[in-house]
């Protein structure tokens, strides 16, 4: 180590502002704090605010309303799910209603062609009838002589 260029490391008495003093070492003789083991919200439990020239109000201020504006944005959103899926239903019930009618004429066609079909079965079937020509009789030979 360099001699002549380090500041003395001396004992130091502590000063916080809640009375608190201790010693420790520094380079300082004193020092003074404003919190300490004793005061610090952390260590004792307490809630204490340190906050100085009004910064949590001018952040809350700035930024306050983005939550606002992030909780209406998801309950927008969530609307925006809801009715969609009602929509999604709605068509769904629909396109079911639909399929069934267009299903129901198409038994209704069929029903109605079935009678002419089984009308058209039970109807014996004419078969055209083939006159045929009356034979002649063959000339006996016996009658010529």
């Amino acid at each position: 180590m360099r001699q002549g260029i380090h500041p003395e490391y001396v004992e130091a008495t502590v000063h916080c502002s809640c009375g608190n003093t201790f010693t420790t070492k520094s380079t300082s003789p004193s020092l003074r704090i404003e919190l300490c083991d004793l005061c610090h919200p952390f260590y004792t439990g307490q809630q204490k605010f340190v906050d100085t020239g009004g910064r949590v109000q001018r952040f809350a201020d700035k930024f306050g309303a983005s939550a606002e504006t992030v909780v209406q944005k998801d309950a927008a959103a969530k609307e925006a799910r809801r009715v969609a899926h009602e929509e999604s239903v709605t068509a769904a019930r629909l396109a079911r209603a639909e399929r069934e009618r267009i299903e129901a004429e198409e038994a209704e066609k069929a029903a109605a062609r079935a009678p002419k079909a089984a009308v058209a079965e039970a109807a014996p079937v004419e078969e055209p009838v083939v006159e045929e020509a009356p034979a002649e009789e063959p000339v006996a030979e016996d009658a010529a002589e």
